[in-house]
Protein backbone atom coordinates (compact mmCIF):
# COMPACT_ATOMS: atom_id res chain seq x y z
CA UNK A 1 0.00 0.00 0.00
CA UNK A 2 1.60 3.39 -1.03
CA UNK A 3 2.24 5.49 1.99
CA UNK A 4 0.22 9.00 1.20
CA UNK A 5 1.20 10.73 4.54
CA UNK A 6 4.79 10.72 5.72
CA UNK A 7 6.17 12.66 8.39
CA UNK A 8 9.37 13.99 9.03
CA UNK A 9 12.37 11.38 9.71
CA UNK A 10 13.34 12.08 13.66
CA UNK A 11 17.01 11.63 14.74
CA UNK A 12 18.94 11.69 17.77
CA UNK A 13 20.10 15.98 18.49
CA UNK A 14 23.47 17.14 18.40
CA UNK A 15 24.01 16.73 22.08
CA UNK A 16 22.97 13.20 22.09
CA UNK A 17 20.10 14.59 24.81
CA UNK A 18 16.78 14.79 22.64
CA UNK A 19 15.09 13.71 19.09
CA UNK A 20 14.83 16.32 16.45
CA UNK A 21 13.63 16.06 12.83
CA UNK A 22 15.20 15.64 9.91
CA UNK A 23 15.80 19.40 9.61
CA UNK A 24 16.85 20.45 13.34
CA UNK A 25 13.79 21.38 14.71
CA UNK A 26 13.03 19.54 18.10
CA UNK A 27 10.70 16.73 18.51
CA UNK A 28 9.17 16.25 21.73
CA UNK A 29 7.77 12.73 22.10
CA UNK A 30 3.96 12.33 23.25
CA UNK A 31 3.08 8.77 23.46
CA UNK A 32 0.03 7.20 24.67
CA UNK A 33 0.51 3.46 25.31
CA UNK A 34 -2.08 1.17 22.71
CA UNK A 35 -0.12 -2.10 22.92
CA UNK A 36 -3.49 -3.99 21.72
CA UNK A 37 -4.35 -1.26 19.15
CA UNK A 38 -3.31 -3.31 15.48
CA UNK A 39 -4.71 -6.57 17.59
CA UNK A 40 -8.03 -5.87 18.86
CA UNK A 41 -9.39 -2.82 17.02
CA UNK A 42 -11.50 -2.97 13.68
CA UNK A 43 -10.46 -0.18 10.92
CA UNK A 44 -13.06 1.77 12.16
CA UNK A 45 -12.26 1.77 15.97
CA UNK A 46 -9.03 2.74 15.02
CA UNK A 47 -9.93 5.99 13.13
CA UNK A 48 -11.68 7.23 16.13
CA UNK A 49 -8.67 6.31 18.76
CA UNK A 50 -6.11 8.07 16.56
CA UNK A 51 -8.35 10.92 15.80
CA UNK A 52 -9.27 11.15 19.73
CA UNK A 53 -5.05 11.35 20.49
CA UNK A 54 -4.45 13.58 17.38
CA UNK A 55 -6.72 16.30 18.99
CA UNK A 56 -4.78 15.71 22.72
CA UNK A 57 -1.69 16.57 20.55
CA UNK A 58 -0.57 13.00 21.14
CA UNK A 59 2.58 12.51 18.35
CA UNK A 60 3.58 8.48 19.10
CA UNK A 61 1.38 5.92 19.59
CA UNK A 62 2.96 2.82 21.44
CA UNK A 63 1.39 -0.65 19.81
CA UNK A 64 2.97 -4.37 19.60
CA UNK A 65 2.97 -6.14 16.04
CA UNK A 66 2.97 -9.82 17.31
CA UNK A 67 0.46 -8.52 20.62
CA UNK A 68 0.91 -9.78 24.77
CA UNK A 69 -2.84 -11.45 24.67
CA UNK A 70 -2.71 -14.20 22.38
CA UNK A 71 -1.54 -12.38 19.61
CA UNK A 72 -0.69 -15.13 17.38
CA UNK A 73 -3.79 -17.21 17.69
CA UNK A 74 -6.63 -14.94 18.71
CA UNK A 75 -7.35 -13.18 15.26
CA UNK A 76 -7.96 -9.35 14.70
CA UNK A 77 -10.94 -7.60 14.46
CA UNK A 78 -10.75 -8.76 10.98
CA UNK A 79 -10.23 -12.30 11.72
CA UNK A 80 -6.64 -12.31 11.07
CA UNK A 81 -3.80 -13.81 12.41
CA UNK A 82 0.11 -12.71 11.56
CA UNK A 83 2.32 -15.66 11.41
CA UNK A 84 1.84 -19.26 9.51
CA UNK A 85 2.28 -22.12 11.87
CA UNK A 86 3.80 -19.31 14.34
CA UNK A 87 6.53 -19.21 12.57
CA UNK A 88 8.48 -15.34 12.23
CA UNK A 89 9.99 -16.47 9.20
CA UNK A 90 5.91 -16.73 7.59
CA UNK A 91 4.52 -13.56 7.71
CA UNK A 92 0.84 -14.34 7.05
CA UNK A 93 0.38 -12.49 3.82
CA UNK A 94 -1.79 -12.59 0.65
CA UNK A 95 -1.41 -10.99 -2.00
CA UNK A 96 -3.42 -6.95 -2.40
CA UNK A 97 -4.73 -4.93 -0.09
CA UNK A 98 -8.49 -4.54 -0.78
CA UNK A 99 -10.04 -4.45 2.88
CA UNK A 100 -13.25 -5.32 1.10
CA UNK A 101 -11.71 -8.74 0.09
CA UNK A 102 -11.19 -10.87 3.16
CA UNK A 103 -8.91 -13.21 0.59
CA UNK A 104 -6.53 -10.11 0.17
CA UNK A 105 -6.84 -7.72 3.57
CA UNK A 106 -4.73 -9.71 5.94
CA UNK A 107 -3.10 -9.01 9.11
CA UNK A 108 -0.51 -6.90 7.88
CA UNK A 109 -2.09 -4.93 5.67
CA UNK A 110 -4.49 -4.14 8.64
CA UNK A 111 -1.30 -2.64 10.46
CA UNK A 112 -0.16 -1.00 7.54
CA UNK A 113 -3.73 0.91 7.60
CA UNK A 114 -3.45 1.72 11.09
CA UNK A 115 0.38 2.88 10.52
CA UNK A 116 -1.04 4.87 7.25
CA UNK A 117 -3.93 6.69 9.70
CA UNK A 118 -1.78 7.71 12.15
CA UNK A 119 0.36 9.05 9.62
CA UNK A 120 -2.31 11.20 8.07
CA UNK A 121 -2.74 12.78 11.54
CA UNK A 122 0.61 13.65 12.64
CA UNK A 123 1.46 10.36 15.09
CA UNK A 124 4.59 8.13 14.41
CA UNK A 125 3.77 4.49 15.67
CA UNK A 126 6.25 3.15 18.39
CA UNK A 127 6.10 -0.45 16.72
CA UNK A 128 7.07 -3.02 19.03
CA UNK A 129 7.98 -6.32 16.01
CA UNK A 130 6.66 -8.47 19.11
CA UNK A 131 5.39 -8.73 23.26
CA UNK A 132 8.11 -10.40 25.00
CA UNK A 133 6.85 -13.37 26.18
CA UNK A 134 7.61 -14.57 22.49
CA UNK A 135 11.27 -14.40 23.27
CA UNK A 136 11.67 -14.96 26.84
CA UNK A 137 8.70 -16.54 28.73
CA UNK A 138 8.91 -15.18 32.12
CA UNK A 139 5.26 -14.62 32.68
CA UNK A 140 2.41 -14.51 30.33
CA UNK A 141 0.71 -16.83 28.04
CA UNK A 142 3.65 -17.05 24.98
CA UNK A 143 4.28 -19.30 22.93
CA UNK A 144 8.40 -18.36 22.48
CA UNK A 145 8.85 -18.34 18.92
CA UNK A 146 11.82 -16.76 18.08
CA UNK A 147 15.29 -17.98 18.13
CA UNK A 148 18.39 -15.78 17.07
CA UNK A 149 17.94 -16.84 13.43
CA UNK A 150 14.67 -16.29 12.83
CA UNK A 151 14.31 -13.42 14.98
CA UNK A 152 17.07 -11.39 12.17
CA UNK A 153 14.48 -12.39 9.32
CA UNK A 154 11.41 -11.26 10.55
CA UNK A 155 13.21 -8.33 11.69
CA UNK A 156 13.59 -8.19 8.06
CA UNK A 157 10.66 -8.43 7.11
CA UNK A 158 9.35 -5.73 9.54
CA UNK A 159 12.18 -3.07 7.95
CA UNK A 160 11.39 -4.38 5.05
CA UNK A 161 8.20 -3.70 4.94
CA UNK A 162 7.74 -0.30 6.80
CA UNK A 163 11.06 1.30 5.22
CA UNK A 164 9.34 4.54 4.30
CA UNK A 165 6.70 5.26 6.57
CA UNK A 166 6.64 6.78 10.36
CA UNK A 167 8.10 4.37 12.51
CA UNK A 168 9.98 4.11 15.76
CA UNK A 169 10.71 0.75 16.73
CA UNK A 170 10.66 -0.58 20.45
CA UNK A 171 12.21 -4.09 20.74
CA UNK A 172 11.85 -5.98 23.95
CA UNK A 173 8.09 -5.77 25.13
CA UNK A 174 8.19 -6.03 28.61
CA UNK A 175 10.66 -8.63 29.18
CA UNK A 176 14.61 -8.34 30.32
CA UNK A 177 17.24 -10.43 28.64
CA UNK A 178 18.27 -13.13 31.63
CA UNK A 179 20.25 -15.25 29.39
CA UNK A 180 23.24 -15.14 26.67
CA UNK A 181 20.55 -16.14 24.07
CA UNK A 182 17.91 -14.05 24.96
CA UNK A 183 20.17 -10.66 24.70
CA UNK A 184 21.30 -12.34 21.18
CA UNK A 185 17.58 -12.19 20.25
CA UNK A 186 17.19 -9.11 20.24
CA UNK A 187 20.15 -8.20 19.20
CA UNK A 188 19.48 -10.34 16.15
CA UNK A 189 16.37 -8.27 15.55
CA UNK A 190 17.71 -5.33 15.81
CA UNK A 191 20.08 -6.21 12.92
CA UNK A 192 17.35 -7.38 11.15
CA UNK A 193 15.38 -4.37 10.98
CA UNK A 194 18.53 -2.03 10.35
CA UNK A 195 18.91 -4.49 7.19
CA UNK A 196 15.46 -4.37 6.02
CA UNK A 197 15.23 -0.33 6.52
CA UNK A 198 18.47 0.93 6.17
CA UNK A 199 19.10 2.48 9.10
CA UNK A 200 15.78 4.59 8.48
CA UNK A 201 14.64 4.58 11.73
CA UNK A 202 14.89 4.96 15.55
CA UNK A 203 15.25 2.00 17.95
CA UNK A 204 14.83 1.58 21.47
CA UNK A 205 14.28 -1.50 23.87
CA UNK A 206 11.51 -1.64 26.30
CA UNK A 207 12.26 -3.43 29.58
CA UNK A 208 10.21 -4.46 32.45
CA UNK A 209 9.00 -2.15 35.44
CA UNK A 210 11.88 -0.68 37.01
CA UNK A 211 14.43 -1.03 34.31
CA UNK A 212 16.22 0.58 32.17
CA UNK A 213 17.42 -0.53 28.36
CA UNK A 214 20.50 0.78 29.02
CA UNK A 215 21.30 -2.44 31.49
CA UNK A 216 21.70 -4.65 28.78
CA UNK A 217 22.35 -2.45 25.79
CA UNK A 218 23.70 1.03 26.23
CA UNK A 219 26.96 0.69 24.25
CA UNK A 220 24.94 -1.11 21.44
CA UNK A 221 24.95 1.14 18.50
CA UNK A 222 21.23 0.24 17.25
CA UNK A 223 20.38 1.81 20.83
CA UNK A 224 19.03 5.43 19.90
CA UNK A 225 17.61 6.39 23.38
CA UNK A 226 17.32 4.75 26.38
CA UNK A 227 13.93 3.70 27.66
CA UNK A 228 12.87 2.98 31.41
CA UNK A 229 10.10 1.64 32.46
CA UNK A 230 9.40 2.43 35.94
CA UNK A 231 6.28 0.99 36.85
CA UNK A 232 2.91 1.44 38.08
CA UNK A 233 3.92 2.69 41.81
CA UNK A 234 2.36 6.38 42.40
CA UNK A 235 5.10 8.29 43.73
CA UNK A 236 8.84 6.26 42.01
CA UNK A 237 11.47 8.53 42.53
CA UNK A 238 11.80 8.80 38.86
CA UNK A 239 14.57 12.16 39.15
CA UNK A 240 16.95 9.41 40.48
CA UNK A 241 16.58 6.82 37.89
CA UNK A 242 16.27 9.40 34.92
CA UNK A 243 19.81 11.04 36.46
CA UNK A 244 21.41 7.55 35.88
CA UNK A 245 20.78 7.22 32.63
CA UNK A 246 21.73 10.96 31.76
CA UNK A 247 25.28 10.30 33.32
CA UNK A 248 25.96 7.40 31.16
CA UNK A 249 28.84 7.18 28.16
CA UNK A 250 28.02 7.90 25.64
CA UNK A 251 25.51 9.86 25.93
CA UNK A 252 21.99 8.69 24.48
CA UNK A 253 18.54 10.53 25.29
CA UNK A 254 16.63 8.80 28.04
CA UNK A 255 12.72 8.83 28.58
CA UNK A 256 10.12 6.60 30.66
CA UNK A 257 8.04 4.86 28.35
CA UNK A 258 5.87 3.07 31.41
CA UNK A 259 4.57 5.00 34.29
CA UNK A 260 1.72 4.20 36.07
CA UNK A 261 -0.91 4.22 33.80
CA UNK A 262 -4.17 6.46 34.77
CA UNK A 263 -6.79 4.02 36.33
CA UNK A 264 -4.31 1.12 37.10
CA UNK A 265 -4.53 -0.02 40.50
CA UNK A 266 -1.71 1.37 42.22
CA UNK A 267 1.15 -0.83 42.86
CA UNK A 268 -1.28 -3.71 41.88
CA UNK A 269 -2.75 -3.12 45.30
CA UNK A 270 -5.87 -2.22 44.70
CA UNK A 271 -7.67 -2.86 48.18
CA UNK A 272 -4.73 -0.75 50.30
CA UNK A 273 -4.16 1.64 47.67
CA UNK A 274 -6.64 1.94 45.35
CA UNK A 275 -6.47 3.20 41.58
CA UNK A 276 -4.51 6.03 39.82
CA UNK A 277 -6.29 9.17 38.79
CA UNK A 278 -5.07 12.07 37.07
CA UNK A 279 -2.96 13.74 39.70
CA UNK A 280 -1.03 10.83 39.63
CA UNK A 281 -0.08 10.62 35.87
CA UNK A 282 0.54 14.18 35.31
CA UNK A 283 3.09 13.76 38.81
CA UNK A 284 5.07 11.50 36.52
CA UNK A 285 4.78 13.50 33.75
CA UNK A 286 6.47 16.32 35.26
CA UNK A 287 8.92 14.72 37.32
CA UNK A 288 9.99 12.79 34.13
CA UNK A 289 10.56 15.44 31.77
CA UNK A 290 11.92 18.06 34.20
CA UNK A 291 14.45 15.74 35.24
CA UNK A 292 15.64 15.42 31.74
CA UNK A 293 13.67 12.70 29.41
CA UNK A 294 13.45 14.12 26.25
CA UNK A 295 9.49 13.45 26.02
CA UNK A 296 7.06 10.64 27.66
CA UNK A 297 4.51 7.98 27.76
CA UNK A 298 0.90 8.14 28.89
CA UNK A 299 -0.98 5.13 29.52
CA UNK A 300 -4.97 4.00 29.92
CA UNK A 301 -5.27 0.70 32.52
CA UNK A 302 -8.10 -0.17 29.67
CA UNK A 303 -6.74 1.32 26.31
CA UNK A 304 -3.35 -0.59 26.88
CA UNK A 305 -5.74 -3.64 27.24
CA UNK A 306 -8.40 -2.17 24.08
CA UNK A 307 -11.08 -3.89 27.05
CA UNK A 308 -14.38 -3.73 25.97
CA UNK A 309 -17.62 -6.11 25.96
CA UNK A 310 -17.13 -9.80 26.29
CA UNK A 311 -13.45 -9.53 26.47
CA UNK A 312 -10.97 -10.50 29.72
CA UNK A 313 -10.70 -8.15 32.06
CA UNK A 314 -6.65 -7.48 32.85
CA UNK A 315 -6.20 -6.73 36.41
CA UNK A 316 -9.66 -5.04 36.79
CA UNK A 317 -10.02 -2.24 34.28
CA UNK A 318 -12.42 0.53 35.46
CA UNK A 319 -14.72 0.68 31.88
CA UNK A 320 -14.15 0.35 28.04
CA UNK A 321 -11.54 1.55 26.32
CA UNK A 322 -13.50 4.21 24.41
CA UNK A 323 -15.05 5.80 27.35
CA UNK A 324 -11.57 5.58 28.78
CA UNK A 325 -9.79 7.62 25.76
CA UNK A 326 -11.77 10.73 27.47
CA UNK A 327 -10.61 10.77 30.81
CA UNK A 328 -9.20 14.09 32.06
CA UNK A 329 -5.60 12.23 32.39
CA UNK A 330 -4.91 11.94 28.63
CA UNK A 331 -5.86 15.33 27.68
CA UNK A 332 -3.69 17.03 30.74
CA UNK A 333 -0.45 15.46 28.97
CA UNK A 334 -0.67 17.69 25.79
CA UNK A 335 -0.29 21.03 28.49
CA UNK A 336 3.27 19.09 29.29
CA UNK A 337 4.25 18.89 25.24
CA UNK A 338 2.84 22.75 25.30
CA UNK A 339 5.14 23.83 27.98
CA UNK A 340 8.26 22.81 27.16
CA UNK A 341 7.47 23.92 23.10
CA UNK A 342 6.64 27.12 24.16
CA UNK A 343 10.27 27.56 25.46
CA UNK A 344 13.55 27.07 23.76
CA UNK A 345 13.82 23.30 23.91
CA UNK A 346 17.17 21.99 22.38
CA UNK A 347 19.13 24.24 25.70
CA UNK A 348 16.63 22.73 28.56
CA UNK A 349 18.34 20.75 31.33
CA UNK A 350 17.58 19.59 34.98
CA UNK A 351 17.42 22.51 37.20
CA UNK A 352 17.67 20.85 40.53
CA UNK A 353 20.70 23.59 41.28
CA UNK A 354 18.19 26.53 40.92
CA UNK A 355 16.22 25.22 44.19
CA UNK A 356 17.71 27.17 47.94
CA UNK A 357 15.34 24.75 49.53
CA UNK A 358 14.60 20.98 50.34
CA UNK A 359 13.73 19.67 46.94
CA UNK A 360 11.71 16.90 49.05
CA UNK A 361 10.46 13.35 47.68
CA UNK A 362 7.27 11.47 47.55
CA UNK A 363 4.25 13.14 46.56
CA UNK A 364 6.10 16.70 48.00
CA UNK A 365 8.51 16.78 45.51
CA UNK A 366 9.25 19.78 43.71
CA UNK A 367 11.35 19.27 40.06
CA UNK A 368 12.81 22.06 38.36
CA UNK A 369 14.26 22.49 34.81
CA UNK A 370 15.54 25.35 33.22
CA UNK A 371 17.40 26.89 29.90
CA UNK A 372 21.36 26.29 29.76
CA UNK A 373 21.67 29.91 28.93
CA UNK A 374 19.53 31.41 31.77
CA UNK A 375 16.82 32.49 29.96
CA UNK A 376 13.50 30.52 31.96
CA UNK A 377 13.26 28.06 34.65
CA UNK A 378 10.09 26.00 35.20
CA UNK A 379 9.39 24.20 38.67
CA UNK A 380 7.36 21.95 39.52
CA UNK A 381 5.62 21.53 42.93
CA UNK A 382 3.76 18.24 43.14
CA UNK A 383 1.24 19.34 45.92
CA UNK A 384 1.61 23.04 46.15
CA UNK A 385 4.47 22.73 48.33
CA UNK A 386 6.32 26.78 48.49
CA UNK A 387 10.31 26.37 47.52
CA UNK A 388 12.78 28.99 47.39
CA UNK A 389 14.91 29.90 44.04
CA UNK A 390 18.25 31.19 43.29
CA UNK A 391 17.25 34.13 41.73
CA UNK A 392 20.68 34.76 39.86
CA UNK A 393 20.37 31.64 38.01
CA UNK A 394 17.59 33.80 35.59
CA UNK A 395 19.87 36.05 33.02
CA UNK A 396 19.28 39.36 32.96
CA UNK A 397 17.92 42.35 35.61
CA UNK A 398 14.34 41.22 36.14
CA UNK A 399 12.69 37.90 35.94
CA UNK A 400 8.76 37.61 34.65
CA UNK A 401 6.97 35.44 37.12
CA UNK A 402 3.67 33.14 35.70
CA UNK A 403 2.31 30.06 37.33
CA UNK A 404 0.90 27.37 34.92
CA UNK A 405 -1.46 25.20 35.99
CA UNK A 406 -1.22 21.41 34.72
CA UNK A 407 -4.65 20.58 34.81
CA UNK A 408 -5.87 23.31 32.08
CA UNK A 409 -3.01 25.03 30.68
CA UNK A 410 -3.79 28.59 32.17
CA UNK A 411 -2.13 30.81 33.42
CA UNK A 412 -1.86 33.47 36.42
CA UNK A 413 1.05 36.31 37.01
CA UNK A 414 3.00 36.49 39.62
CA UNK A 415 4.90 39.49 39.11
CA UNK A 416 8.58 40.98 38.30
CA UNK A 417 11.26 40.10 40.74
CA UNK A 418 14.83 41.13 40.26
CA UNK A 419 17.55 38.22 39.93
CA UNK A 420 19.28 38.82 42.67
CA UNK A 421 18.87 36.87 46.16
CA UNK A 422 16.70 34.15 47.12
CA UNK A 423 13.02 34.46 46.68
CA UNK A 424 10.39 32.20 48.24
CA UNK A 425 7.14 31.15 46.01
CA UNK A 426 4.09 29.50 47.14
CA UNK A 427 2.06 28.18 44.22
CA UNK A 428 -1.67 29.15 43.97
CA UNK A 429 -2.79 26.34 46.13
CA UNK A 430 -1.29 23.44 47.85
CA UNK A 431 -2.93 19.57 48.87
CA UNK A 432 -3.24 16.65 46.96
CA UNK A 433 -4.17 17.32 43.51
CA UNK A 434 -3.19 20.68 43.87
CA UNK A 435 0.00 20.72 41.47
CA UNK A 436 1.53 23.62 40.11
CA UNK A 437 4.62 24.66 37.46
CA UNK A 438 6.25 28.54 38.42
CA UNK A 439 7.13 29.60 35.00
CA UNK A 440 10.30 32.17 35.89
CA UNK A 441 11.40 33.90 32.24
CA UNK A 442 14.16 36.64 31.60
CA UNK A 443 11.48 39.46 31.25
CA UNK A 444 13.50 40.95 28.22
CA UNK A 445 13.10 37.76 25.94
CA UNK A 446 9.52 38.70 25.55
CA UNK A 447 8.51 35.06 25.85
CA UNK A 448 5.00 33.81 24.87
CA UNK A 449 2.52 33.33 27.71
CA UNK A 450 4.10 29.45 28.94
CA UNK A 451 2.12 26.60 26.70
CA UNK A 452 1.43 29.24 23.79
CA UNK A 453 2.83 28.68 20.48
CA UNK A 454 6.78 29.30 20.21
CA UNK A 455 8.78 28.82 17.07
CA UNK A 456 11.82 26.90 18.15
CA UNK A 457 15.19 28.08 16.40
CA UNK A 458 17.26 25.83 14.98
Amino acid sequence: MAQAHKLPKLKVSEDKRFLVKEDGSPFFYLADTGWELFHRLSREEAVKYLQNRADRKYNVIQAVALAELEGLTDPNAHGDTPLVNNDPTTPATTPGNNPNDAAQYDYWDHVDYIVEQAAARGIYIAMLPTWGDKWNKKWGIGPVVFTPANAEVYGEFLGRRYKDKSIIWVLGGDRNPETEEHKTVIRAMAKGLKKGDGGNHLMTFHPTGGNTSATWFHEDTWLDFNMQQNGHCADTAVWERLSKDRDRAPTKPVMDGEPIYEDHPICFKPKEMGYSGDYEVRKLAYWDVFSGAHGHTYGNHAVWQMYAPNRKPINGPQGFWYEAINRPGASQMQYVRALIESRPFLIRVPGQDTLASDAGTGADRVQATRGSDGSYLFVYSASGKPFTVQMDKISGRRAKAQWYDPRTGKVEQAGMHPTTGTREFTPPSNGKGNDWVLVLDDEARKFPAPGANFKQPK
